[in-house]
């Protein structure tokens, strides 16, 4: 009987989280599977690659030219680790690129994102690497989809835009923010007893925290009928959540837990727990096990959070070039969606390490310089 109402509660968090999807217009992963199930397999063998060592390429001569544009001045380690990955990546394939790499403040630089966008279509790039949160972020890409050049790669969205209908991007990276809210959403009702009230913190508004808040506060609200009293748009700073947390800590002086969208949020908190004396019963969650996380678990400041195997994102990029220039588009998969483990304080440092060690396995030696063109001829 428990197991009848465990799959129907399942089904029913599925229907839910697709109507939220549907509209915001996106496919779920799980969905867009199902609408092309020819990409099932082409998806495992893809990720079985990334997992693997790189098999460099012979006789490539032709230099490949690859912009980026990322959100990645702010804590979160994830942006260069992405560059430094896919660099790194390349490099083994052997295949001679450049790459221009541009950082930008994230969620308020839509302006800017704009001009290095168009500064890089100046280059002409084979591929442009972006990524999609707030909604005028669909016209930039629809317009140069729309010129057939360069292929895009949406990084940071594993949820295809509806919108677009056969007619999607080169390929979708990322690590699937409802899949790891709903890690953390399991961990928090297992933690609490029902009923419990949080604070809701977001980044800014658009699909990252509709897809990682959104899919916690619906998860714990069906199994832990977990109750929101407080909430705020922080624009993944790590300031105005320390401000935001302040606030909210001498509002709801004894509010045992704030949900965190992102490494900079958690840490912001951490900072006014800090100062009023609340770290040892105040619960914050982390959001994607970066090194300054990994410090926080550690340390006993973070709770638990959700840790991506972060340079695969950058790895799968690599590799999916890689078979483009080979001719070998067609085994690239629509929608690439890395592996994500859930860790918490007491862990156990060497698990913690041997874990870091997965995440980071490329840019931890390689770490490329941000707003500077990169360039390698392929000779080692």
């Amino acid at each position: 009987m428990r197991r009848v109402l465990w799959l129907v509660a399942i089904l029913f968090f599925s229907g839910n989280l697709s109507a939220q999807t549907e509209g915001t217009g996106y496919w779920t992963y799980k969905e867009y599977m199902s609408l092309h199930p020819e990409q099932r397999q082409k998806a495992a063998t893809f990720s079985a690659m990334v997992r693997a060592d790189a098999v460099p390429e012979q006789g490539l001569k032709k230099t490949v030219k690859v912009a980026v544009v990322y959100p990645g001045k702010q804590v979160s380690d994830y942006w260069w680790r992405s560059v430094s990955s896919l660099e790194a990546r390349l490099r083994e394939h052997n295949l001679p690129y450049e790459i221009y790499p541009n950082f930008t403040e994230p969620g308020v630089d839509l302006r800017l994102q704009e001009k290095q966008i168009a500064q890089a279509l100046e280059t002409d790039p084979d591929y442009l690497i972006f990524t999609l949160d707030a909604f005028r972020h669909r016209s930039i890409i629809e317009r140069i989809m729309a010129r057939g050049r360069p292929k895009l790669i949406l990084q940071n969205i594993t949820t295809p835009v509806r919108a677009w209908g056969d007619q999607q991007p080169f390929l979708y990276v990322g690590f699937d923010h409802a899949l790891g809210s709903s890690l953390l959403s399991a961990k928090f009702v297992k933690i609490f007893p029902p009923k419990t009230q949080y604070a809701m913190f977001y980044g800014t508004q658009g699909y990252v925290s509709a897809m990682r808040g959104g899919t916690f506060q619906m998860e714990s609200e069906m199994y832990g009928q977990a109750q929101v009293v407080d909430s705020f748009y922080l624009g993944f700073n790590r300031e105005k959540s320390k401000q935001a947390a302040l606030k909210t800590l001498q509002k709801h002086k004894k509010l045992p837990y704030i949900f965190a969208c992102s490494t900079d949020i958690a840490l912001g908190i951490i900072d006014a727990a800090k100062e009023l004396g609340r770290l040892d019963d105040l619960v914050v969650n982390g959001w994607g096990g970066g090194e300054a996380e990994l410090q926080a678990i550690l340390k006993g400041e973070l709770e638990f959070t959700v840790m991506r195997m972060n340079d695969d994102n950058g790895v799968a990029m690599a590799d999916a070039i890689s078979l483009d220039q080979n001719g070998k588009s067609a085994l690239v998969p629509t929608i690439y969606s890395g592996d994500m483990i859930l860790i918490e304080k007491g862990m156990e440092a060497h698990y913690l390490q041997e874990l870091r060690n997965r995440a980071f396995r490329y840019s931890d030696h390689w770490r490329t310089k941000t707003d500077q063109v990169v360039t390698f001829d392929g000779q080692k």
